[in-house]
């Protein structure tokens, strides 16, 4: 997921260039965007860096391993 403080520097962002005659909605300006980022964000299904270092650490892992099997079979079929 992504860190929450992200958002709510983005949403402080947002809601710090709205013009003065809304600042008294300010609050519930936040939170609207706060809510609608965060809408966003987890409708791009994102994962965050540990899961894809991890992902990425299977997949190489996985890689060696079929080089092995690929090795091993070639070996086999010579014989």
């Amino acid at each position: 997921m992504i860190d929450p403080t992200i958002l709510d520097q983005l949403s402080k962002r947002l809601s710090d260039s709205v013009p003065d005659s809304f600042k008294l909605l300010q609050n519930d300006l936040e939170k609207n965007i706060k809510a609608s980022v965060q809408a966003v964000f987890r409708d791009m299904d994102l994962v965050t860096r540990d899961e894809f270092d991890i992902q990425a650490a299977l997949l190489a892992r996985t890689r060696e391993e079929l080089k092995q099997l690929e090795a091993r079979l070639a070996e086999l079929e010579k014989e």
